[in-house]
């Protein structure tokens, strides 16, 4: 059986749907907007979280009237049917990734729903544990960039992984003080970005440097040019992608064939494409870590609860959110994170 079909036939009745949105700022240097979704129905309640980036489309969905979800379902059904809806109603969101992340959170509250109407949670319907779950920080490194946070967080705890997304102002004396703490797990480049604040250009000489200095890192989202391909096509074992990643079929279309897959779940939308590119991944020796898009809410539970089930090895992006609060100041979390006791999709 596939994992999708383990929850496909799971009864679901809707009863209210209920929306609160979150903010807080980040250590990133922006505030954070997101909208959790909350179903109801007999007496249980399944948790969503909308990870849209703009603030627009939150307060847009704020005073769009209810949807049409309530009566009785199967999580499948209620998945085709959420694919007919337009779920943003009254604005036009830009591109088509807020579309996903609106419909991820409507479809993951309703499987924690029908998973908590049926007194059970993920793990037991596919029949996997939650293990310790390892967990990578990802932090910007300030402007100009320095060591300093992840000499901090190292001084916290020596056995700290990272996350760092290096661009064109990194230096190689940076690079060379990043490179000797052998914490950096993962460098994102972030290729495949356009018109976002978070763009950086595929420019080679950053690629040759990055490629050298972290040899056993995972690279993920580089950018195919005539200038970059000869430095990644060698290296398509330890490539990974993840923005350009919202199904199988975008994944079979990549350049290479990549030894990594970052499984962001609320780019994919629904369930069944989740499920079914994490099964693809699994059988074609394609390895997988988790990633986060600054949930607030529950959706941070629900990304650490994927993690833990289906890739709890990988170096998942998937850190406590303390590490994004900008007030915090440790002592912090460490990897590996002790899974508690899980109830439908999330924490009991």
């Amino acid at each position: 059986m596939s994992l999708y079909d383990a929850i496909a036939d799971l009864p679901l009745r809707i009863e209210e749907e209920s929306r609160t949105q979150l903010r807080a700022d980040t250590t990133s240097d922006f505030e954070r907007v997101t909208t959790e979704i909350a179903l109801a129905g007999d007496g249980a309640v399944g948790r969503g979280e909308d990870v849209s980036y703009d603030p627009a489309d939150h307060e847009a969905l704020a005073d769009a009237p209810a949807f049409d979800l309530t009566g009785e379902w199967t999580v499948d059904e209620f998945s085709a049917h959420l694919a007919d809806l337009d779920l943003f109603p009254t604005r036009e969101p830009e591109g088509e990734g807020p579309r996903h992340y609106r419909r991820w959170a409507y479809e993951s509250a309703a499987l924690d729903l029908a998973l908590r109407q049926a007194d059970t949670d993920l793990g037991a319907v596919l029949d996997r544990e939650a293990d310790p779950l390892r967990f990578v920080v990802s932090t910007r490194l300030g402007d100009p960039p320095t060591a300093d946070r992840v000499e901090r967080l190292l001084a916290d705890a020596p056995d700290r992984e990272f996350k760092l997304d290096p661009t064109p102002a990194w230096t190689q004396d940076l690079v060379a003080a990043l490179a000797d703490t052998d914490a950096v797990r993962v460098v994102d480049l972030k290729g495949w970005y356009e018109g976002t604040d978070v763009d950086v250009p595929a420019d080679p000489e950053l690629y040759e440097l990055v490629l050298d200095a972290f040899g056993d890192a995972v690279v993920e989202d580089a950018a195919f040019t005539d200038a970059t391909a000869p430095l990644l096509e060698p290296e398509a074992d330890r490539l990974a992608f993840d923005y350009p990643v919202t199904g199988l079929d975008s994944l079979r279309g990549l350049p290479v064939e990549p030894g990594w897959c970052n499984v962001k779940p609320s780019r994919f939308g629904s369930v069944e494409s989740l499920f079914e590119t994490v099964e693809f991944c699994l059988e074609e020796g394609i390895r997988l870590y988790g990633g986060g898009q600054f949930e607030l809410g529950v959706g941070r539970e629900t990304v650490q609860l994927l993690a833990a089930l289906l890739y709890p090895d990988g170096p998942n992006d998937v850190a406590p959110g303390v590490f994004n609060d900008p007030d915090a100041t440790g002592p912090y979390p460490t990897s590996p994170l002790e899974i508690p006791a899980i109830n439908g999709l999330r924490w009991a």
